[in-house]
């Protein structure tokens, strides 16, 4: 791909967000007050989430630029948030590039003829860029509104994309990917290399539309060795990152149960690593020679328990962030469907000081 640098109009390069909490803290600078949004705090959490799409499944919804934008603003609106994520999913660009998948509700992305021989990687073809006009649309029309709020556009790292079109869909240890991986590494090359290719145009695709900082999220990593990342993994996630070679935007890599890779993590071309409920930030920090800003941790799963707990819990992260040379709070993983969106703005609320 053609490296361009942003347009003049891009809110990182005409001033809108050069100054955002979220971006100076994803390039080192540390706030008196941390930034905040939610992993996730976009969807079903939200009833005006649930009103607003109802009749449409999440993939339409993903490419229906006027709803996608509508979505996307709901918790910047509702939360008072440091940010906003594109409302999209992480095989959009999969389906734009002729894949059969779905998602099925309760279970997760569906790939309807999975990948898992040398011959299946002939179905896979280049993805046009023009395939991502609707996604395009859906960062200027969300941009336009969100003024110095920054947007983040987002991505799946290969390993995960891979890992889907194997195994058909979610696995609890991607074995299939995994031994694929182990007893074919050239085709497990080839389909990680076009993984990255893809990814990484959809991530072009939403910087260059209007997005001021890039997340690449491998949401199962945690099931790798450290040997299998950093020799089988991470060389396509770095690939997939020199799609924004050129565009001057933060950028974030997290991962679930990422504990033991954080510093390789750190090293395919991030500015900033998220961090799950499981290690504290100051041990993450640690791990990560306390050169690297960190984004999360808070427990998801404290979202449901009394608000003196939820309160605890926050401060004890906001505590342990400091640690590190920045911190933006976020959750250890997404925001959990039956969570009351009232804790969410609370949290927010007590982040940014005002309780």
């Amino acid at each position: 791909m053609e490296n361009v640098s942003l347009a003049s109009a891009h809110p990182l390069v005409d001033g809108r967000t050069t100054s955002a909490p979220l971006v100076r803290a994803l390039r080192g600078d540390r706030a008196a007050t941390p930034p905040v949004w939610f992993m996730r705090q976009a969807g079903r959490s939200l009833p005006e989430y649930r009103a607003v799409r109802e009749g449409t499944t999440m993939l339409q919804s993903c490419l229906i630029p006027e709803l996608a934008s509508e979505i996307t603003l709901q918790p910047v609106r509702r939360h008072g948030v440091d940010a906003a994520i594109l409302f999209s999913d992480i095989v959009i660009p999969v389906l734009l590039a002729g894949i059969d998948v779905e998602i099925v509700p309760g279970r997760g992305p569906v790939i309807a003829d999975p990948i898992r021989t040398a011959s299946d990687l002939q179905r896979l073809h280049p993805v046009d860029p023009a395939v991502f006009v609707p996604i395009r649309a859906a960062v200027a029309l969300t941009v336009e509104q969100l003024g110095s709020t920054p947007l983040i556009g987002f991505a799946g790292a290969p390993f995960t994309l891979a890992s889907y079109l194997v195994e058909g869909g979610p696995s609890k240890d991607q074995s299939r990917a995994r031994s694929l991986m182990l007893s074919d590494p050239e085709t497990w090359a080839t389909l990680l290399r076009w993984c990255a290719d893809v990814t990484g145009a959809f991530l072009h695709a939403q910087i260059t539309a209007g997005a001021s900082v890039a997340q690449l999220f491998d949401s199962w990593v945690g099931s790798l060795s450290r040997e299998q990342y950093e020799h089988r993994v991470a060389p396509f996630s770095a690939l997939a990152l020199t799609h924004l070679d050129g565009l001057e935007v933060p950028r974030t890599h997290f991962g679930v149960g990422s504990g033991e890779v954080l510093d390789l993590m750190a090293q395919v071309g991030v500015d900033a690593v998220g961090v799950d409920w499981r290690i504290p930030l100051h041990e993450a920090s640690r791990r990560l020679g306390h050169r690297v800003p960190v984004q999360g941790n808070i427990d998801p799963a404290v979202l449901a328990a009394p608000w003196p707990v939820v309160k605890a819990h926050v401060e004890q992260v906001l505590e342990s962030g400091k640690a590190a040379p920045a911190h933006v709070v976020n959750l250890g993983h997404g925001v959990p469907p039956e969570t009351d969106p009232d804790v969410l703005t609370r949290i927010a609320s007590l982040v940014h000081g005002e309780q």
